[in-house]
């Protein structure tokens, strides 16, 4: 590979960006669409978070077995049989918006079939970048891609609500699910690297228990993935399932929202630029103290404010999350042995989500209990809490 130019001069970098920025469009506007499509149908809140969480349940539930075979095989070839899988199951949804003949419960099953493959793709995905780049292009290789991500959800969380509002979700969903098959094409022409070559087998629980040692052994690893167990299922619950029936209630409905959403984007877009170049000495305890204003978007939404009041907190919120996703995402890869890193991934994946179906099932019943006030309110002091605690961790300060 070649040390004097970007991370742009690698072709399978170039691939794994084109495939990815592909596949991030469509799920940036099925994630739009999904909600008011529940809506559309029943009207419930906790109907719009059993969905969501139909999705997550099968991915926190597979998601190590999939680190396991991700290491095991050619991680673009899980990449590609994956994305055929999910794009299969969004595009049969799509077809039974369309139609008229959608419910619950079989939309909930095609969600955890797409949940179900993207616990493959996940870990596989993460690893595949440090083998498209030397190491000291880790940092830019991983903004540039959470770039290309963030980019797109600014377009397609708006063309989302334009055309939920126009046309129904179903349109939304079938561009998901078309963008699958689209970015697998790009992903499937990469070819292995040296760095890539598949673990050698033993047996799953071996190398289940391998990962897990790589993983319990960095204190902070395994501290902040506590952490962001939490954050990530009250965030998950709030602007899930809470911002949409906000939106629709009192903001404008889905158009609305879309532009909120992609307010946020701008914010990831805006901070992904700076973490291209920027150098930082502490570089992990960085990225977590810019974890705070996560909590300023969920309390916008409490009285709400107005729309463009919430979309400028969704921007904070939005810029600094993209400090901590790059600097995590470096640090781990740097820090990882590479034959491990897939396993390793999985067990960050996994403890990250493994609350997040319940925070989505619940932020419907919960909020109907004690209020929506006061279950954003809540979830906005988890973040807080959780983050402060977890910067009292040596490794934390000083890694």
């Amino acid at each position: 590979m070649r040390l004097g130019r970007g991370p742009l001069a690698e072709r399978d970098f170039r691939l794994l960006l084109a495939g990815r920025t592909l596949s991030f469009f469509g799920t940036a506007m099925s994630n739009v669409a999904v909600a008011f499509a529940i809506l559309d149908l029943t009207g419930s809140k906790s109907d719009v978070g059993y969905v969501l969480a139909a999705q997550q349940l099968p991915k926190a539930v597979f998601l190590l077995l999939g680190g396991v075979w991700a290491d095991r095989l050619p991680r673009h070839r899980v990449m590609v049989t994956t994305s055929a899988i999910s794009g299969a199951a969004q595009c049969a949804s799509a077809a039974l918006l369309l139609s008229h003949d959608a419910g619950v419960a079989v939309l909930a099953a095609l969600a955890a079939v797409n949940g179900s493959a993207s616990a493959f793709f996940t870990p596989a995905s993460r690893a595949a970048l440090p083998a498209t780049v030397p190491e000291v292009l880790l940092q830019p290789a991983n903004a540039m891609l959470r770039l290309a991500q963030n980019s797109t959800m600014i377009v397609g969380t708006a063309a989302a609500g334009a055309l939920v509002a126009a046309a129904g979700p179903g349109y939304a969903i079938l561009v998901d699910g078309l963008t699958y098959f689209g970015g697998s094409v790009f992903i499937g022409a990469m070819r292995p690297r040296a760095g890539d070559v598949p673990a050698a087998r033993t047996n799953v629980l071996t190398e289940l228990r391998e990962g897990w040692d790589a993983f319990r052994s960095r204190t902070w690893l395994w501290t902040i993935v506590v952490q962001f167990s939490f954050v990530n299922a009250v965030q998950s619950g709030s602007m899930n399932v809470l911002g949409p029936a906000i939106a629709k209630a009192r903001l404008g409905g889905p158009a609305v929202w879309g532009a909120i959403l992609a307010a946020q984007a701008i914010g990831y877009v805006v901070t992904g630029f700076l973490m291209i170049r920027l150098r930082v000495r502490r570089l992990l305890f960085f990225g977590t103290v810019c974890v705070f204003p996560m909590a300023l978007p969920l309390l916008a939404l409490v009285r709400p404010l107005s729309a463009l009041a919430i979309g400028a907190c969704a921007f904070l919120g939005g810029a600094a999350l993209e400090v901590f996703g790059v600097a995590w995402y470096t640090v781990l890869q740097r820090e990882t042995p590479r034959h491990l890193l897939s396993r390793v991934s999985a067990w960050d994946d996994f403890g990250s989500i493994v609350f997040v179906p319940l925070g989505l099932a619940v932020a419907g019943p919960v909020s109907e209990t004690i209020g929506v006030r006061a279950t954003l309110l809540g979830s906005a002091a988890i973040i807080v809490v959780t983050t402060a605690l977890v910067l009292l961790v040596r490794d934390v300060r000083r890694l």
